[in-house]
């Protein structure tokens, strides 16, 4: 007698959805990674302006060169403050991905630890039955008449 749980479509599918939030996780954490690197893209290219801003002011240069490296500045700065908004929206979906996975091995924890615990009572059962006949067989050869 071979032993069947019941409820291993649920068992499954509690394994499939720990799966897929392991997936989201890994997705998350790619794209919080590529937004930290287009951070660090956008301050390096400030670091950039700023020397050539600095360079300029050292050398003659025309105000409107040094107002537009000045444009540039702001422009940069606006887009850094933009990409640490994404990084920090990464992050958040980090949080909550690693958050529902945490939930999905749990559930998938629970389920499995009700199917060992049938599968213990099935095979406790079992073995009950079988020492159950061993016994009687024994009895019955005990009885007989030699």
């Amino acid at each position: 007698m071979k032993f069947r749980y019941t409820f291993q479509k649920i068992v499954d599918l509690k394994s499939n959805e720990k799966t897929q939030a392991e997936w989201i996780l890994s997705s998350a954490v790619s794209q919080l990674r590529v937004e930290e690197s287009s951070l660090t893209e956008l301050r390096i290219e400030r670091q950039g302006i700023e020397g050539m801003l600095m360079d300029a002011s050292i050398a003659s240069t025309t105000v409107s060169d040094l107002l537009l490296f000045q444009n540039y500045l702001t422009h940069m700065d606006q887009r850094i403050d933009a990409k640490l908004l994404d990084v920090k929206q990464a992050e958040e979906q980090v949080s909550t991905s690693r958050t529902h996975l945490s939930e999905k091995a749990v559930e998938e924890k629970v389920w499995f630890r009700a199917r060992d615990k049938a599968r213990d009572l099935f095979l406790a059962e079992a073995q009950k039955k079988e020492q159950e006949t061993l016994d009687e067989m024994a009895l019955t050869r005990y009885k007989r008449p030699s």
